[in-house]
């Protein structure tokens, strides 16, 4: 679908494979997060606007870019979208953090609020939405419903891995949201987690169970 991209980088297939790999520790894990979401955002950030500004070069005055607007909303949904936005604010400092709080209830699966907070005018900002998994894509749903009942247009979302059903969910509940994936997986389990995907990404980014 063309607001889906799945990215094929050699680097960022890399980085996932380790991330897989049960035996990669807290630490390794975290700065892997980190890395994957700033070769991500990277691309996912391409049409940023821009205007042009005077400035002096050591050797004469110049017309040169900058991006324009008002600077970049980055929204993790919590907690596992934490471990994502260090590497987002790496490309792009000056970027305001807002926060979604969701969790999965266990028997239903079904995701429930329980914490948004914005950046002001947010209806004047692109806006990347953080989640490493897109696995229901219960969430993600919900969490874009927030940021559009609070004014927000021009909205990304950002998933290290996806599952079928999750990226089907979201495309069409929101199709004029962009949505970049590192990997698309094979399925959801019985317990709604991704196959064959990396386990919990908020125990593992925070080393708990």
């Amino acid at each position: 679908m063309a607001n889906i991209t799945i990215f094929e980088h050699p680097l960022i297939k890399h980085k996932i494979t380790l991330l897989r790999d049960k035996a990669t520790g807290t630490k390794d894990f975290r700065t892997l997060i980190e890395e994957i979401a700033m070769l991500m955002g990277y691309e996912a950030l391409r049409d940023l606007p821009l205007e042009e500004i005077e400035v002096e070069t050591p050797i004469c005055k110049t017309m040169a870019p900058v991006v324009s607007g008002k600077k970049l909303a980055i929204v993790p949904i919590l907690r596992a979208g934490l471990g994502m936005v260090s590497g987002i604010l790496a490309l792009v400092p000056s970027a305001k953090v807002g926060h979604i709080g969701m969790y999965r209830d266990e028997v239903t699966h079904i995701p429930h609020e329980y914490y948004c907070k914005l950046p002001d005018n947010i209806g004047e900002r692109t806006i990347i939405v953080l989640d490493p998994m897109l696995a229901t894509g219960g969430s993600a749903v919900d969490a874009v419903n927030l940021i559009k009942q609070r004014g927000g247009k021009h909205i990304k979302f950002m998933s290290i891995i996806a599952a079928p059903e999750g990226l089907k969910a979201l495309s069409e509940a929101h199709p004029d949201v962009e949505i970049y994936c590192g990997n698309l997986d094979e399925k959801l389990n019985e317990n709604c987690y991704i196959v064959p995907g990396l386990g919990d990404a908020g125990d593992r980014i925070f080393g708990t169970k």
